[in-house]
């Protein structure tokens, strides 16, 4: 899953929220020079990404897209399932998005100094050109594919993959809907285990 989903399963929790927003920086057993709640949100997001990874229906999803992407289509299929729950937020979420998504913001700010180098770097553009809420928008999203295609220096062209959601949306958008509800609940439960 991508930044959108991570922030979302952290159930709230602050630090669990930094941990697992800014996991894929921490490797190995560094996780443990953090305090225990940003443990948590590491260890919560490394299980999210292995759940994720090996889900029939990501598989599928991920399947329609390998041909052209080869194996950036799961990085892709990140980035689309964030486009639906952006989309669809108020189905899982009580507050609006642009308010939860300013909240989160700010919560970067807060815990500035807790946060890793590279994550303080990225959180500036990701402020000003507001990353998290513009995923509910197919250009938002044409705009994310962009800049990834641009990151991995145009191996594959993941700029034209809005043209494939386009294509499949509503195949994407089942799919999504129900993976996500199994996500949920997996995280819930592996949240409840790593608070024990």
């Amino acid at each position: 899953m991508n930044f959108l989903a991570h922030i979302y399963l952290s159930n709230d929790e602050d630090l669990v929220t930094i941990g697992n927003f800014m996991a894929d920086g921490i490797k190995g057993k560094q996780y443990l020079n953090y305090q225990e709640d940003i443990q948590r949100g590491i260890l919560l997001h490394r299980w999210i990404d292995s759940y994720t990874d090996s889900h029939a229906i990501v598989k599928q999803s991920t399947k329609r897209l390998h041909h052209k992407y080869g194996h950036y289509s799961g990085v892709i299929v990140d980035i689309l399932y964030d486009h639906f729950l952006a989309k669809h937020w108020l189905n899982y979420h009580k507050t609006p998005l642009e308010t939860y998504i300013q909240d989160f913001y700010q919560l970067l700010q807060d815990k500035h100094e807790l946060l890793t180098p590279r994550i303080q770097k990225m959180m500036i553009p990701m402020m000003k050109q507001n990353w998290l809420l513009s995923y509910a928008s197919l250009d938002g999203i044409e705009t994310v594919l962009y800049n990834m295609n641009i990151r991995i220096k145009n191996r594959v062209p993941m700029d034209e993959a809005t043209e494939d959601l386009k294509e499949h949306y509503e195949a994407f958008g089942k799919e999504f809907e129900t993976f996500f509800k199994e996500l949920r609940a997996f995280a819930k439960v592996k949240l409840e285990e790593l608070t024990i």
